[in-house]
């Protein structure tokens, strides 16, 4: 399945347990959209999170996003790495 970078922007002074807490929410539901989030990361100072996930489409992991509360500014597809 395809992998997906997500961004979101204007983040700033997300805490770990805001993080956890917003990732969680993903994970709950992830599986209605064929989706699975495997890893966020965040830097509060900048207010800027990145998500790591498998699924079907940028739309997909839009949907989550968006049914969530935290829609992705950005969905970038990662076709290769190493």
């Amino acid at each position: 399945m395809p992998q997906y970078m997500d961004v979101h922007h204007g983040m700033k002074g997300l805490t770990a347990d805001q993080l956890m807490e917003a990732h969680r929410a993903d994970l709950a539901i992830e599986s209605e959209e064929s989706v699975h989030f495997e890893k966020a990361w965040a830097d509060p100072e900048s207010g800027t999170v990145f998500c790591l996930s498998e699924a079907p489409s940028a739309e997909a992991v839009q949907r989550v996003h968006e049914r969530t509360g935290h829609r992705a500014d950005e969905v970038h597809p990662v076709p290769l790495t190493v």
